[in-house]
C-alpha cells in the first residue's frame, strides 16, 4: 500500500442527523479535483480507528480529522483544534475509546488538525437522516478551513445558500498547476 501525505478524514454517523456532519463533508470533496499526495477517505462510525491504517509517520505529513465537537459554540460553528487541545478523555469515539492519546502518540511526527462543527442535534440511539440547516451551512466553509490547513490554493465558487461548492485546484503545496 502507497501510503499518502494528506489523509483528510470524515468521521461520524449519517444516521444520527448532524453526527454525519464528517463523511458530509467528504462527500462534496469527492467532486473536487485535489493533488495526487491528498487522500480523503469517509471514515465513518470507527473512523478514528481506521485512520491510523491509513498512516506512515515516515510519509503522512498532515493528518485532517472532520468532526462534530460540543465545545458550548452556536451550532454550526466550525473550529480548529490541535491534539494538544483535546483533554484525555474528550475525544471518543462511538464504542467509548479514548482516541486523545493514540493521537497525542503521533502527533510529534505527523501535524494533526481537528477541524470540529458544533452540532445543532445528534440524536443517537434514534434514527434521524439529515443534518440541521446550522450544520449543513457550514459545510463550505469548512471545506475552505481544510484547503487552507493542507496547503492547497483553490479557485472555487461558493453558493452558501446551496451550500455547494465546485472547482479546480489552481495549485498545490507543490506548485504545480492542475
Amino acid at each position: 500500500m502507497l501510503y499518502p501525505e494528506i489523509v483528510i478524514a470524515g468521521c461520524g454517523n449519517p444516521l444520527f442527523a448532524d453526527d454525519g456532519f464528517g463523511p458530509a463533508v467528504i462527500e462534496e470533496m469527492e467532486k473536487l479535483s485535489l493533488p495526487d499526495n491528498v487522500m480523503i477517505v469517509d471514515a465513518g462510525l470507527g473512523g478514528p480507528h481506521f485512520i491510523f491504517t491509513l498512516l506512515d509517520p515516515e510519509v503522512t505529513k498532515k493528518l485532517v480529522i472532520v468532526d462534530i465537537a460540543d465545545y458550548g459554540a452556536e451550532p454550526g460553528s466550525v473550529t480548529k483544534l490541535r491534539v494538544e487541545d483535546l483533554p484525555p478523555g474528550a475525544y471518543r469515539d462511538a464504542h467509548s475509546w479514548d482516541l486523545t492519546e493514540p493521537l497525542q502518540r503521533i502527533k510529534d511526527r505527523v501535524d494533526i488538525t481537528v477541524i470540529g462543527c458544533q452540532p445543532a442535534r445528534v440524536t443517537a440511539p434514534e434514527f434521524e437522516i439529515g443534518l440541521s440547516d446550522e450544520v449543513q451551512k457550514a459545510i463550505p466553509k469548512t471545506i475552505r478551513v481544510i484547503l487552507e490547513t493542507i496547503g492547497v490554493d483553490y479557485g472555487t465558487t461558493i453558493n452558501l445558500q446551496e451550500g455547494r461548492q465546485r472547482g479546480t485546484a489552481e495549485t498545490c503545496s507543490s506548485g504545480k498547476s492542475r
